[in-house]
């Protein structure tokens, strides 16, 4: 029998199973992401081309999926969007003889600390547009696929492994049957993978394979080991035997190779190997592979061999070989002499040359992918592919607000704007702005005063001013860390080192090493506030990268302080997590410290986030990321009593999946328990304080949500390979109850501000910027079929616009004048949506616009409404739901002295303007019916034939004629009043009001005498 306590336990889970099934099962859809920025690549470690398709080519990005070109470059769209479960893209192979097939090893292999994770093969038959799991979900990181030359169901895929962690899928595969199903055909150890796989083009059974032993950690780069652990295979039968070649190798260590036979010349098996001093650098066999010969120990050519190591030979030249690393190199005598080539960005990894034509080729680096015509004298852009990677979000208090953060491989931080602030030449590329630091970030705008932003560089504090375009530099300890161990370090800065002003006063600014640094004059004098708040391990202080190449850039120091945050709800209590584990929180500001890391926490993990809650001073949140151990599980938790007791929020079981690392969590500043959450595959939220997470990915391409601000009602979000996203206006999710909404319901609207477009800011796809508008969410109980209406009503009930669903029972041709009216000022448009659940109306603050003959044009583009109170008016069938909500005038306007006195007499005059525009196109439109009636007739008299006369007379008085640079006459005229004054908030001018005149006078008159 169950006892009481038994059955409260099993109601209260079945309570809390309803409400979660019920909030899981509501669809959102009408709440969409939009891409703001910056419009410029990032870090592509794959392309591809096509030999019978010159003008595409691919390109997979390490956290922005797969894209491809048909224009050489010229403009780029998305193929992997809503089919890949990973953004991080390792190869990509094209079927020369079938273009159609394309397959896609995911995972990059170049292994950074954000790396993301690899999850498998994808195939594609028609050419990207759809595409297929193919297996091998398990092997972790892809170095390259080669497709056999006459059956394309035949491919070898080289997996390197598992970045973090040792696993027994690393090894090189085999399919026979178009990926189905998957052979292992070379397998060294779980710590050794298979990073290159080449086919002699002659000969397709002539295979070789490059064996990679290595593993990252957070505080070092294992890349390479003893012979036995790397090296060169050969196979002579497609992969059932293989022979380990040695002669001309390096004998003692050796790390990552990438081959490359010559396509002109079959028998060259080119190899650049990593090894130690002058052992490493290019070598090459002249009698496939049997021996090899070093020709070059060049440095250039081997910088950070686990990033890069990439060579490419001329398919039509053995002489000419293109290097990938730190330099673009290329050699003209067979890797003797090297010379640096000019690329649009550093960092190079890939690159793919048509057989047929060697001057065309595409090459990939960190900041993107490039093609170019003429073997790389010049190139294509790169400022067209939105694959950014963003560490951080912060946001500015101006009117757009600015977004701001460190962009990988940037030689800045970033910013760009939520809306376009004013008129450019560039849509696209033309808002995005320097704010000093460098890569890693952050920037952080000043909270009363935008132009000044403090940026940070890999632990380096500036004061970066916009107007000036200077950073004034403030590092604490003015210690250059490079090449570091890190325990002799004074202070030990991540290349990631936080950044925090003080929410509850702008002069204070918190910065962290291994210690908590505080400044109250922006740098110039820095106090240290705590003891060393890290677990500072002593076997994992070392000198990063073994056992061959030394890599210290301080993405490796161990033990820092990654997170810092203070609560909103009361000064001095602030919490930090540290990137080897600990978090701690002190309550009166630095005095004392307590470590309160959750007792059944793994060590070791990266505190990515620390959360105080913005509604309750006890309550806090954390997130842990451990997939750098290997650990892909998802660690996040909440306090209520100041870190005496944890609770694990993500459970595997309650919303967010098991291998879903959690990176950041934050909790709405305006309802408390309503939480997003952002992990290294997309995001979600939580309407119960954690307790239960529903996916919130919705249009959001899946990629790693490094950073969440909640702003201006707004969500802000910065990922690690798509640039910087928001889904404006989260008031349908503040809403209590949701749950529980069964009938029509209009939620009420948010205060709006009154923003005008800018002159000269043009729409682009990247970024995304729509126009201002009030979110006007409603919900449905079930589809509805009929015609329902919406209608905006000013704060004297008179009505300012209507919007009318459109159905198949009323489309937009439908939309006849009102004979006794004269006017029927609705609008029919498909953004009303009449489909069950939750949807969203954007009303872009216009009232009814003029009268256009044109259906689809009909009542558009109103003048901007008054600032004030306003009534959403929502008639489904016979039911009536209404909601108040106010529109603000835009601050910058009020700066300029308009007043809202001013603006209310300028909308009035706009309107009495379109009045007159009304009439005189619904008077043209009358007399040219009148005139077809007449015209259509087989006869007609001689009154009728009069009466057409004296209507094309009032018609050219009307109407401006067809042609070029016509003159304009009357509708013409009135609309260029119009115009005139629908540009700006302004008075108005005493011509406009004289021209107003002088147009009714006109108008008046010929209609007065019409006939």
């Amino acid at each position: 029998m169950m006892n009481i306590k038994s059955l409260s336990i099993a109601v209260g889970f079945s309570l809390l199973s309803t409400i979660f099934f019920n909030l899981h099962s509501q669809d959102f859809s009408s709440l969409e992401y939009r891409n703001v920025g910056p419009y410029r690549g990032g870090r592509v470690t794959a392309v591809a081309g096509i030999t019978a398709q010159p003008s595409t080519f691919y390109m997979g990005a390490t956290g922005g999926g797969v894209w491809k070109t048909e224009d050489y470059g010229t403009s780029w769209q998305n193929v992997s969007d809503g089919f890949f479960k990973t953004p991080s893209i390792g190869a990509i192979a094209v079927a020369q003889n079938d273009p159609n097939i394309v397959y896609v090893g995911t995972g990059s292999e170049g292994l950074r600390s954000n790396l993301i994770e690899g999850k498998g093969m994808y195939k594609s038959i028609d050419g990207g547009k759809t595409w297929l799991e193919t297996g091998l979900v398990n092997v972790g990181q892809i170095g390259a696929i080669r497709i056999h030359p006459t059956d394309h169901n035949i491919a070898y895929v080289a997996a390197l492994g598992r970045a973090f962690s040792s696993n027994p899928e690393r090894g090189l595969y085999k399919t026979t049957d178009g990926g189905k199903t998957w052979d292992k055909i070379l397998f060294i150890s779980n710590k050794t993978g298979i990073s290159d796989i080449e086919m002699m083009p002659t000969n397709p059974n002539i295979l070789y394979a490059a064996a990679w032993k290595a593993e990252r950690k957070p505080w070092t780069i294992i890349s390479g080991g003893t012979p036995e652990e790397g090296g060169i295979y050969k196979s002579n039968d497609a992969g059932k035997n293989w022979t380990k070649i040695e002669s001309g190798l390096p004998a003692n260590l050796i790390g990552k190779i990438d081959l490359e036979v010559c396509q002109a010349d079959s028998k060259l098996l080119y190899a650049l190997v990593e090894a130690p001093e002058e052992e490493g650098g290019l070598y090459i066999s002249d009698n496939h592979g049997e021996t090899f010969q070093q020709v070059s120990d060049e440095k250039k050519i081997r910088t950070r061999p686990f990033y890069y190591t990439n060579i490419k030979v001329d398919p039509q030249n053995p002489d000419v070989i293109y290097s990938m690393a730190t330099d673009y190199m290329k050699s003209a005598d067979r890797g003797k002499t090297w010379v640096s080539l000019t690329v649009p960005h550093g960092d190079n990894h890939d690159m793919w040359i048509n057989p047929e034509n060697s001057d065309l080729f595409i090459q990939s680096n960190d900041g993107g992918a490039n093609v170019t015509h003429n073997g790389g004298k010049s190139w294509s852009t790169q400022f067209n592919q939105p694959t950014s990677e963003i560490y951080q979000v912060e946001v500015d208090n101006q009117y757009p607000y600015w977004l701001y953060g460190g962009q990988q491989d940037n030689y800045t931080t970033v910013a760009v704007p939520s809306m376009p602030p004013y008129g450019i030449q560039a849509p696209g590329i033309g808002y995005i702005i320097n704010t000093g630091g460098c890569e890693t970030g952050p920037a952080v705008p000043h909270p009363t005063n935008p132009d000044i932003v403090y940026s940070n560089c890999k632990g380096r504090f500036t004061v970066y001013n916009k107007k000036t375009g200077t950073e004034k530099s403030f590092y604490v300890g003015a210690s250059n860390m490079y090449g570091h161990n890190p325990k002799d370090l004074q202070f030990r800065f991540q290349r990631v080192s936080p950044i925090l002003v003080s929410p509850h006063n702008p002069k204070v600014i918190y910065h962290t090493s291994q210690y908590v640094h505080k400044t109250t004059d922006e740098g110039k004098t820095w106090k240290i506030i705590s003891p060393d708040l890290t677990a500072f391990e002593a076997d994992k202080q070392v000198i990063s990268g073994s056992p061959i190449t030394r890599d210290i850039t301080g993405e490796e120091f161990y033990s820092t302080i990654y997170s810092i945050q203070e609560s909103q709800a009361e000064e001095g209590i602030i919490w930090v997590g540290s990137n080897d584990g600990p978090v701690h929180v002190t309550r009166n500001g630095g005095k004392t410290w307590k470590n309160v890391t959750p007792k059944n926490l793994p060590p070791g993990g990266r505190v990515d986030a620390v959360e105080p809650s913005p509604n309750n001073p006890a309550k806090a949140y954390i997130c842990v990321l451990r997939h750098l151990l290997g650990d892909r599980k998802s660690y996040i938790y909440k306090t209520n009593n100041y870190g005496e007791s944890w609770q694990l929020l993500s459970t595997g079981t309650n919303g967010i999946p098991k291998e879903y690392p959690a990176r950041v969590v934050r909790e709405d500043p305006e309802k408390e328990g309503l939480l997003f959450a952002g992990t290294e595959y997309g995001l979600f939220v939580s309407f119960d304080d954690g307790a239960s997470w529903k996916e919130f990915q919705q249009n959001l391409p899946v990629t790693p949500i490094t950073d969440i601000k909640i702003h201006r009602n707004d969500l802000v979000l910065s990922t690690m390979g798509r640039g910087f996203w928001i889904l404006d206006d989260i008031n349908l999710l503040r809403q209590e109850n949701l749950n529980q909404i069964k009938e029509d319901f209009l939620f009420k609207p948010n205060a709006a501000i009154r923003y005008r477009s800018p002159s000269g800011a043009r729409t682009s796809e990247y970024p995304k910027y729509p126009k201002a508008a009030v979110s006007i969410d409603y919900f449905l109980h079930e589809d509805v079929n009929a015609p329902f209406k919406l209608e905006i009503l000013n704060d004297d009930q008179a009505l300012v616009n209507t919007y009318i669903s459109d159905t198949t029972e009323l489309s937009k041709d439908t939309v006849k004048r009102n004979m006794s009216t004269e006017f029927l000022n609705y609008q029919v448009t498909d953004k009303l949506k009449a489909k069950k659940g939750y949807n969203r109306f954007k009303w872009d603050m216009t009232a009814t616009g003029p009268w256009n003959k044109k259906a689809e044009n009909r009542y558009k583009n109103g003048p901007l409404v008054k600032p004030g109170t306003y009534t959403a008016k929502l008639t489904i069938n016979d039911r009536v739901l209404l909601q108040s909500f106010e529109i603000k005038i835009d601050p910058r306007v009020k700066e300029t002295g308009i007043s809202e006195e001013i603006i209310n007499k300028q909308v009035d005059f706009q309107l009495k303007i379109r009045d007159l525009l009304n009439k005189a196109l619904l008077l043209v439109d009358e007399l040219e019916e009148e005139q077809k009636s007449i015209e259509n007739k087989e006869i007609t008299t001689a009154a009728e034939k009069s009466l057409l006369a004296q209507i094309e007379k009032v018609l050219d008085k009307l109407k401006t004629r067809e042609g070029i640079y016509e003159q304009p006459m009357l509708t013409s005229q009135i609309y260029y009043l119009y115009s005139m004054m629908n540009e700006a908030d302004q008075e108005i001018g005493k011509d406009a009001l004289d021209r107003f005149g002088e147009l009714e006078n006109e108008f008046n008159s010929i209609n007065l005498n019409r006939i």
